[in-house]
């Protein structure tokens, strides 16, 4: 996790044949220097995939496209065909390849699986990423879990599951009571324990690692998503590694 927060998401993954962003919400600067940071080259970036046009999952994708296309790369986008209808890049031409929501693309080695995701955007998706028998799956910005999705999660070993905001710590936010409402529908996050109830029920025994992210700054704390999640999975007798991405950090690297 580059970057996974309401202030920013970020993902990178990688396999020996390919690297890859999965949305482009922190500035290019953080984004170079963070890829740096984990050692890997920044110029052997081979594609970024778009979740939906939120600005905190878009706002450094045209500075940073902006910035290979000036040394010669166009970096090719993967996105929906309505969620590329909503993105503004100021008259900048990128290599932009649309597909509709739950088409899987192969691409450099890898299977990604697209699926749709209930929030308050144009056309928004989660993504499983296979390599091999590896599988992994970004899973944020939703404001349930539908039955569709936990069958996509099926045969993961990693998960990065939202877990965006503690309901109490909400209602006393210092956000207006719209913005509340917005976070709180079936089309806006899951909170604590709407992340917790799926992990309790639902979570595959074979996930090994599990990420809690895109956490709320105002509304959550690390520290009661771990306790929360850990109670959940003490419940369900499973012990995957847990982690939890902090806002505003470069998160842990996971290697499978």
């Amino acid at each position: 996790m580059l970057a996974s927060s309401s202030a920013g998401n970020c993902i990178y993954v990688s396999t020996p044949q390919a690297r890859i962003l999965i949305d482009a919400g922190i500035s290019r600067k953080q984004t170079l220097e963070r890829l740096a940071a984990v050692g890997e080259d920044p110029d052997r970036l081979d594609a970024i995939f778009i979740t939906h046009e939120h600005s905190d999952h878009i706002s450094g994708l045209a500075p940073l496209v902006k910035g290979y296309a000036a040394r010669g790369r166009q970096l090719p986008i993967f996105l929906t065909h309505l969620t590329a209808r909503e993105i503004d890049l100021n008259g900048f031409n990128p290599d932009l390849r649309p597909f509709q929501a739950g088409a899987c693309i192969e691409f450099a080695g890898l299977k990604i699986q697209s699926f749709t995701i209930p929030h308050d955007s144009a056309d928004p998706v989660g993504y499983t990423v296979s390599s091999g028998s590896a599988k992994i799956a970004i899973v944020t910005d939703l404001g349930y879990m539908p039955d569709s999705i936990k069958w996509h999660l099926h045969g993961c070993q990693a998960i990065l599951l939202e877990s965006n905001h503690d309901p109490s710590m909400l209602q006393v936010g210092p956000v207006p009571w719209s913005v509340k409402q917005r976070i709180l529908s079936r089309k806006g996050h899951l909170s604590n324990a709407a992340a917790c109830e799926y992990i309790a029920t639902d979570l595959p025994a074979e996930v090994e690692t599990l990420i809690l992210g895109h956490l709320s700054e105002n509304h959550n704390v690390p520290f009661l998503a771990e306790h929360d999640a850990r109670e959940a999975l003490a419940r369900r007798g499973l012990s995957p590694h847990l982690a939890v991405a902090e806002p505003r950090k470069l998160g842990p690297l996971f290697q499978l």
